[in-house]
């Protein structure tokens, strides 16, 4: 039978099924988001590993016997002396350990049952019979370690003591027959006790492990897997106070530990902070270049010659640093033609002002032969004491009538054992033995002014300055000035890239002020004329690079006949300015006349390596304004207003100082203020 379908009421009976479908879907989804929304809306809980530690420790003990064994009690005595042998023993203890996480050192402690059971290698005895000896020896082990995790992570060493109480020390004794005697009947076992048993053991051991975590950090109680390795060595472990038995083990186990942790607090929630413009601040660059780069000038140096010899700790020897003459030689030294000491061939300013300092001897004994009415005083101190002061000056006074003919009589010695002026400073704690060593010395005291400079006598007063003309660069001159306005604000840092014709690249910086200074003949890569592309490069506070760039031309073909200067130096003692009033009468009388009219006057301000840095750039600004100040004063009183100071402070800066730091004659070389007299250009 065929049946006919209303196709109306199919179509209606689709469309209910597909609404029907659709809204179970619908609902299915909101269902499964509600049964989601839960667990990711919860914050999860984790627990740090906990400082304590409980559980149990089980291995097993490699026993190794040496020494000899003979008599094993006082009933019986095997016919042969066993000597090596081994034996596998149980080791279980429950144990302890305390150590916090992510430290290096901890506690340990396992107590429990220890047995060094073995059995010696087989011997014969006199019948030719072989015989085997083995003993279930056991103990109680106490065994507390210092726990040391070198790099603060589950890897640990340990190292302790092991204190043993003997729980079981019996034998077996086997004897077979000879083999060459098939008939022979072997004897029963012997068994017993060993006699002479040491009750108390004391040894040691050291070892290694690993922690291997067996639960997540989810988890509140913590379990750990440990494996371990010890080393327990012979001395301490003698089981019998009779005999040379002695055993050496190594252990192999395995630690199960639980342990509770804390629950780590979670971080607190940081809202999102509004986003808003940051306009990034404006920095503006710009450079200033010299119309020609100067490379040097023809100077006049007054070089000041400091009053000491300087001697190494423990030797009355004069070094062999400072210059010794002949007899021979004495008749064609001259004071004024220590500069002809070939200086083209000496490649620094420090290294020829010291061999004009280290002829301070032969200048004295020339000074003080030319000048028959002057004397000297000579005095040394040492940390020695005043006796060995005394010798280190009676050795310059030897030099001094032995090559240059003085009288002795014209020289008097001393023995300190601080100088008059000592550097190191009651009290003081930091870098004593530079101080130290700049006080171990014998110092030239005069009241003649043939020997002194002018002004000068007493302890305090250096020697008549020595005249040297060289070629010398002068501080601050040839400079390219680089001024970034506003990058205090704008940059964490900027930096220099400078590229020349050819396309290479120097970078100077980083830096953090607004305003820098290069020599030019830093950028130049031939003294020629060149023209540059200089680019600024900041990091901006937001984490930007900005660039910006400018043109640099320099010029060194047409210099100008270099100028003429003159400079003049003066030398402090170790952290004061007391020199200024020393010298005070010196800057107003003999270096303020010498200022030419409309000239510059460039101060710059010098200390040693000694003390902070900071200390040290205050000291020497602080030195180099007190010069100023008095030279201002002096051309006040000349009626002068026509000259230009420029100050400079340069503190202990290596790239900067005048000297080296090596030699206690450096160091105070380096105490000093410099001041260049420029004539009008």
């Amino acid at each position: 039978m065929a049946y006919k379908i209303n196709s109306k009421r199919a179509s209606c009976m689709a469309r209910s099924f597909y609404i029907l479908t659709r809204k179970s879907l619908i609902m299915s989804a909101f269902i499964l988001a509600g049964m989601l929304m839960p667990a990711q809306g919860q914050d999860t809980i984790k627990y740090s590993n906990p400082s304590w530690w409980f559980g149990a420790a089980a291995g097993a003990n490699f026993n190794f016997y040496r020494g000899s064994t003979q008599e094993l009690n006082s009933t019986f005595s095997v016919p042969a002396v066993f000597h090596n042998g081994f034996g596998i023993g149980l080791f279980a203890a429950p144990l302890v350990e305390y150590y916090r996480p992510g430290t290096m050192l901890g506690f340990m402690l396992q107590a429990g049952y220890d047995s060094r059971k073995g059995a010696w290698d087989q011997i014969k005895t006199p019948c030719n019979c072989p015989a085997d000896l083995k003993t279930d020896l056991n103990y109680v082990t106490f065994e507390p370690s210092l726990r040391f995790a070198p790099f603060k992570s589950s890897f640990y060493l340990y190292a302790g003591p092991r204190l043993a109480y003997n729980l079981a020390k019996s034998f077996t004794y086997s004897q077979k027959t000879n083999p060459d005697i098939p008939e022979q009947v072997a004897e029963p076992d012997v068994t017993g006790d060993f006699s002479n048993i040491n009750n108390l053991l004391l040894s040691m051991q050291v070892g290694a492990g690993i922690d291997i975590p067996l639960s997540s950090e989810l988890k509140k109680t913590k379990w750990m897997l440990s494996p371990f390795i010890s080393y327990h060595p012979y001395f301490g472990q003698d089981p019998r106070s009779i005999e040379t038995w002695n055993i050496t083990t190594i252990r192999a186990g395995v630690a199960l530990k639980l342990g509770r942790g804390k629950e780590i607090p979670k971080p607190p929630k940081v809202e999102e902070p509004m986003v808003a413009i940051v306009l990034e601040p404006v920095v503006k660059f710009s450079l200033e270049a010299p119309s020609n780069v100067p490379v040097n000038h023809n100077v006049k140096e007054i070089f000041p010659l400091r009053n000491y010899i300087f001697f190494k700790k423990g030797s009355t020897r004069i070094p062999d640093r400072y210059i010794m003459l002949t007899k021979d030689q004495v008749k064609d030294f001259k004071e004024d033609q220590l500069q002809d000491l070939e200086p083209n061939k000496i490649p620094s300013r420090s290294e020829r002002q010291m061999i004009v300092y280290h002829n301070v001897m032969n200048i004295l004994g020339n000074r003080i032969s030319k000048n028959p009415s002057a004397t000297v005083k000579l005095v040394g101190s040492s940390a020695l004491g005043p006796q060995d002061g005394k010798k280190m000056a009676e050795s310059v006074k030897a030099y001094l009538v032995d090559i240059f003919g003085i009288d002795p009589s014209r020289i008097a010695v001393e023995g300190l054992t601080k100088p008059r002026i000592p550097s190191e400073k009651p009290g003081g704690t930091r870098e004593l033995e530079l101080l130290r060593e700049g006080d171990q010395r014998v110092s030239i005291e005069s009241g003649s002014l043939d020997i002194l400079t002018e002004f000068q006598t007493g302890i305090d007063g250096p020697l008549r300055p020595v005249d040297i003309f060289s070629k010398l660069e002068v501080p601050n001159e040839g400079v390219v000035k680089f001024k970034a306005e506003g990058a205090t604000e704008a940059f964490t840092s900027w930096s220099l890239d400078i590229t020349d014709r050819n396309g290479i690249v120097k970078n100077f910086g980083p830096y953090t002020q607004e305003q820098i200074s290069v020599p030019a003949r830093l950028i130049l890569s031939t003294p020629d004329v060149a023209d540059f592309k200089v680019t600024m490069v900041g990091q901006s506070k937001t984490g930007k690079v900005v660039k910006q760039d400018s043109n640099l031309h320099l010029d060194t073909r047409a210099l100008p006949v270099p100028d003429e200067l003159t400079r003049f130096s003066i030398i402090y003692e170790f952290d004061i300015a007391d020199a200024i009033n020393v010298y005070e009468q010196y800057l107003l009388d003999i270096i303020v006349p010498k200022i030419p009219k409309n000239g510059k006057v460039i101060i710059s301000g010098y200390t040693d390596i000694i003390g902070e840095e900071e200390h040290n750039l205050r000291l020497s600004l602080g030195r180099a304004n007190d010069v100023k100040n008095i030279l201002e004063k002096g051309l006040l009183n000349a009626g002068r207003s026509d000259v230009t100071f420029e100050v400079y402070a340069y503190g202990e800066d290596p790239a900067k100082a005048p000297f080296d730091n090596k030699l206690p004659e450096e160091r105070f070389y380096n105490r000093t203020v410099i001041i260049d007299l420029l004539p009008n250009k």
